[in-house]
């Protein structure tokens, strides 16, 4: 695993950041770490475990508009539930791709709108054609997704390392006795 998850001050998921991202901020003293991997990152001088989860000592304030899923690789996948959105199979992120339904080269943009994950297979069977022209048709239409990114991190709970998972179902209710 090369990620960690990074909290606001309020324990809040606020963002995916590669393992390097995330020594900087320990070694800069802006965070907390509050799980770690199995794993250790040797340096000429030091050695420490790989954070998993790091809280920000200080409080990251959102503005309203910004709080939109954003446009990113880990969004797409959780958006299209990490399956092929042309055959419907589930893989895993290293075992699938994106793939634009109108060409770039058709005047496709790269947006919420004209990209889905697709496997290897399918998305080379497409190849620079639409769907349609390929004979294939998509599961679903590709949207933006209306929910905010720490629900967007909920959704693709199976699909994250066990050690976020506590982390992130802070905005999950709770089962209450009767």
């Amino acid at each position: 695993m090369e990620q960690a998850l990074l909290l606001n001050s309020t324990y809040e998921p606020l963002r995916i950041i590669h393992w390097q991202r995330a020594v900087t901020l320990l070694w800069q003293e802006k965070v907390e770490v509050l799980e770690v991997y199995d794993r250790r990152i040797h340096g000429v001088s030091a050695s420490v475990p790989l954070p998993a989860v790091l809280r920000l000592l200080k409080l990251v304030r959102i503005e309203a508009g910004r709080r939109g899923a954003k446009f990113s690789r880990a969004n797409i996948f959780i958006r299209d539930h990490y399956r092929c959105q042309y055959c419907g199979k589930h893989f895993r992120t290293e075992d699938l791709t994106f793939d634009h339904v109108v060409p770039i080269a058709r005047g496709g943009k790269k947006n919420w709108e004209n990209i889905v994950t697709a496997c290897w297979r399918c998305n080379n069977h497409k190849s620079g054609r639409t769907p349609s022209e390929a004979r294939m048709k998509l599961i679903k239409a590709p949207i933006k997704p209306a929910w905010k990114p720490a629900l967007a991190m909920t959704i693709g709970l199976s699909h994250t390392p066990a050690v976020w998972k506590d982390y992130l179902y802070w905005n999950v209710e709770l089962d209450h006795d009767e």
